[in-house]
């Protein structure tokens, strides 16, 4: 695969990822996300993307909305904790359309307050959609609990009191403050010459005025893991267990992604399905996952069952854990848990979108494209002995949190 990496003299970078398909993928990633909001605001920045897409300068909503549907192509976001990230698909002849609509959405947006108050509304209905659904609503409490007092652990969507009290000068103030031109990356795969894109990208981009901002983001402190049963109206039993995890830069973080792949990550054959559905069918769904940030990480296991059967569930589940503290892989296991790993990866970058957001990402994070190659050489790297270590850090008893949702 062909990659080049594009810098402008405003500080905003470019990520080309060559391919022959007639579909074209666009991202634009700007590092500001929910953890960057002021106490009181949460849930500011997600409401930011959603009016992004309102009016801007140039366009009304109807007109941002239908430039790229009017091609056949898609156009859509998302936030997350740590970043804002506008994604488009498109055919091949309509990069410069896709990139002037990137540009027209993020730089020119006037956050008309007719619309403000309609997408409050919206939002509203967003979170209590999310309120109904305790397979989700888990996780983010989840996770609140594990960063508690700390900006990680707000809910992306924020809450309904402080959505209400947005303001204009509110959002403007933080996209003021952190939509730094040094800190946004646009990220495109297709079949276009590196000159091409380089023009494209300074006509589209390069007079944007450079911007700088503090990063005033604070790692969180230490707390002791907490074990929390609440009642909800529910007819299940949905239990997360799990804590702080590595972060982003920190040398066993691949190791965490392989170890979290072979104990409950993608596919059938991971050891927690194995044994929690498939040999005692206990619960239709049960899934571990590993969030690296910049400062801090998140582990979690997440499983929903019947009352009667959560107790067992749990045993089961202590009890791989404690395999993987006490007992090292064998050779074969540690090469059959690699190959799956790299397999999976492999397969992943056939969704050219995903792929291009995740290089995008890896720009923001390391200045750099991390190659296919780099990807399986650190994961051949992982020894046995290490994966012991990063089990008995990160599934020790005693730095493990839980939290159950229980019916009423």
């Amino acid at each position: 695969m062909d990659y080049a990496l594009i810098h402008l003299a405003n500080g905003i970078r470019v990520v080309l990822h060559q391919n022959q398909s007639p579909v074209s993928h666009a991202c634009l990633i700007v590092n500001a996300g929910a953890r960057d909001e002021p106490e009181g605001k949460y849930g500011l920045a997600h409401f930011i993307e959603h009016l992004l897409f309102k009016q801007t300068e140039r366009r009304n909503t109807n007109q941002l909305l239908n430039r790229l549907e009017a091609v056949g192509g898609d156009l859509n976001a998302y936030t997350t904790k740590e970043y804002t990230c506008i994604h488009a698909s498109f055919l091949f002849p309509h990069l410069a359309r896709t990139l002037d609509l990137f540009e027209d959405l993020l730089f020119h947006s006037v956050f008309p307050e007719q619309e403000m108050e309609k997408e409050k509304g919206v939002i509203l209905d967003e979170i209590a959609s999310y309120q109904d659904s305790p397979e989700e609503s888990v996780m983010d409490d989840f996770e609140d609990q594990v960063f508690q007092g700390h900006a990680l652990g707000h809910n992306i969507l924020g809450t309904a009191s402080d959505l209400r009290t947005f303001s204009k000068t509110d959002i403007l103030r933080f996209v003021q403050q952190h939509y730094s031109t040094h800190e946004l990356i646009i990220g495109i795969s297709g079949n276009y010459p590196l000159k091409r894109v380089e023009r494209l990208a300074e006509r589209i981009f390069g007079s944007i005025p450079e911007r700088e901002s503090v990063n005033r983001r604070i790692a969180p402190p230490a707390i002791l893991p907490q074990q929390l049963t609440l009642t909800k109206p529910i007819n299940q039993v949905h239990q997360m267990i799990g804590g702080r995890a590595y972060a982003t830069h920190n040398e066993n973080k691949t190791g965490l992604l392989l170890l979290n792949n072979l104990l409950g990550g993608m596919g059938m054959s991971s050891r927690l399905n194995l044994i929690i559905r498939e040999k005692y069918g206990i619960a239709y769904t049960i899934e571990s996952n590993y969030t690296p940030y910049s400062d801090a990480g998140f582990f979690y296991i997440y499983f929903g069952t019947d009352e009667e059967k959560v107790t067992k569930a749990r045993k089961l589940v202590a009890n791989e854990l404690r395999k993987l503290r006490e007992k090292p892989l064998g050779v074969m296991q540690l090469h059959q848990a690699k190959h799956k790993f790299k397999g999976q990866i492999a397969l992943g970058e056939e969704n050219r979108l995903n792929l291009i957001i995740a290089l995008a990402k890896n720009v923001l994070d390391d200045n750099r494209v991390q190659t296919l190659d780099e990807v399986f050489s650190r994961i051949d790297m992982v020894t046995a002995p290490q994966l012991m270590h990063i089990a008995n850090e990160i599934f020790d008893d005693a730095n493990l949190a839980s939290l159950s949702f229980v019916p009423e």
